[in-house]
């Protein structure tokens, strides 16, 4: 379950409080972007913007495929070489689709006592759909046009973009939503 951001904000200024007392407390936080973003902007938690911040980057392939086989494993099953593999691969690093990827293949693998290829496809999909309505939906709904707009403008490229070119393209840019659907968007701007 998910907390509200008045719990977040209540948590926060808790702590806050305990702090000012000299109490002897430390407050460990994770979230996804858009959710951190919400919990500084608030009056009463400005605070937390002084806090140290520290970004997830990829998780490297060998350290997603140890803890997904141990945490199988560990649930008392075995999960395919095949399997592992797709599963690290569609993963890609990303520390909230190993999450969604391992909770959903285990969830389609019922009963068995392997995890299997077509556990571990039908895992892939719904954790795509779920973070494409979780996480990219709405972080798309906060977007203004113009975001969109220079989004899909340096999505052309596939490394670094040029400013020039990103002026040219900005210049003749039509409205991009019209263009694309969500998913569609966030494929070709992820």
């Amino acid at each position: 379950m998910d907390p509200s951001l008045d719990e977040m904000i209540s948590l926060a200024t808790t702590y806050q409080h305990f702090v000012r007392e000299d109490r002897r407390v430390v407050l460990l936080m994770a979230g996804l972007p858009h959710r951190i973003s919400a919990l500084l902007s608030g009056e009463s938690t400005s605070f937390l913007r002084r806090a140290a911040r520290k970004s997830l980057g990829p998780i490297p392939s060998y350290e997603v495929e140890e803890a997904f086989r141990s945490t199988v494993m560990d649930g008392g099953k075995r999960i395919d070489e095949d399997a592992l593999q797709t599963a690290v691969e569609r993963i890609d690093g990303f520390p909230f689709m190993l999450q969604l990827v391992g909770y959903r293949s285990w969830n389609a693998s019922h009963d068995d006592g392997v995890i299997s290829i077509d556990h571990v496809k039908r895992g892939v999909g719904l954790a795509q759909e779920e973070l494409e309505s979780r996480v990219f939906d709405a972080t798309l709904s906060e977007l203004s046009q113009a975001d969109i707009e220079f989004l899909l403008a340096m999505s052309q490229d596939e490394g670094k973009t040029l400013q020039a070119n990103l002026k040219t393209r900005l210049a003749k840019s039509p409205s991009p939503m019209s263009r694309f659907t969500k998913s569609a968007f966030w494929k070709r701007v992820l």
